[in-house]
């Protein structure tokens, strides 16, 4: 009985440790979904850069009809933001020639549009006329799809889980580390989708020299997200398989 109890314990505390970590990643792909910082521009003199044209440019920024080169060379002036649902660059708040533009700096958000995330990309941005760049439009088309995806994967998980305690079985848990599992694959896709995404933009349309690019926060959360996915998958399936394992033994034993 003590050693039954003992083996108890220990498939509670791996699937407790395992459901912490499952709710871990779900917040922090919530998180880098909701957020702009996936993508950051850091231009080394972004005032004097717009302080002339800052409202031009914040014009055509916002303005429903601006292309993929548009925003983006709004994006390398204005320190830009870019996350999988909004586009944000820093502007001065009053572009006037007797306003300093070092004060009063303000940040301008725009969302892309559901047509917006299933656009096509071109081959050349901003040229309507230069051909369909498929690698980039589906990428860009995965990098939406995909958390939504591993967030649903997880939320399934989540209710075969609590079938799983209504009916007081650990079996079940098997199709909850499947689905953790399938969610971490698809969450990893999106980390490669983007990556290789933002590398052939740049390769399109290169940084000019006084401008730095790098992954930000929003970025790093999901990667983050994945290993927490597999490492609860791993979880969850090792206490399932091991204790029906144990069970099936146990229950021999006792027929001999």
């Amino acid at each position: 009985a003590a050693k039954g109890a003992m083996m108890d314990n220990r498939f509670a505390t791996a699937l407790v440790i395992a459901c912490v970590l499952s709710l871990i990643s779900t917040i922090y792909m919530a998180a880098s979904i909701g957020t702009d910082f996936w993508y950051e521009y850091h231009t080394l003199s972004p005032a004097e850069n717009v302080s002339e044209a800052g409202r031009s440019i914040l014009e055509e920024f916002v303005s429903e009809e601006a292309d993929e080169k548009t925003y983006t060379d709004a994006l390398f002036r204005c320190n830009g933001t870019v996350g999988l649902w909004r586009r944000c660059i820093t502007v001065p708040k009053n572009s006037h020639w007797y306003s300093p533009p070092e004060t009063d700096m303000t940040t301008n958000c725009i969302s892309f549009s559901l047509s917006d995330q299933f656009m096509e990309k071109y081959v050349e941005p901003g040229n309507h006329n230069s051909g369909t760049d498929l690698n980039r439009t589906y990428l860009w088309r995965l990098q939406f799809l995909l958390p939504f995806v591993s967030l649903g994967l997880m939320c399934f998980g989540a209710l075969i889980g609590l079938c799983a305690c209504a009916c007081r079985s650990l079996y079940p848990a098997i199709a909850t580390g499947v689905l953790h599992f399938l969610a971490g694959l698809c969450t990893l896709g999106l980390v490669g989708c983007y990556v290789a995404g933002i590398e052939l933009l740049h390769k399109k349309l290169p940084l000019p020299d006084d401008v730095r690019g790098e992954f930000g926060w929003s970025f790093c959360l999901a990667c983050v997200s994945a290993p927490l996915q597999f490492m609860a998958a791993a979880l969850f399936i090792w206490a399932a398989r091991t204790n029906r394992k144990e069970f099936t033994l146990l229950k021999a034993y006792r027929v001999a």
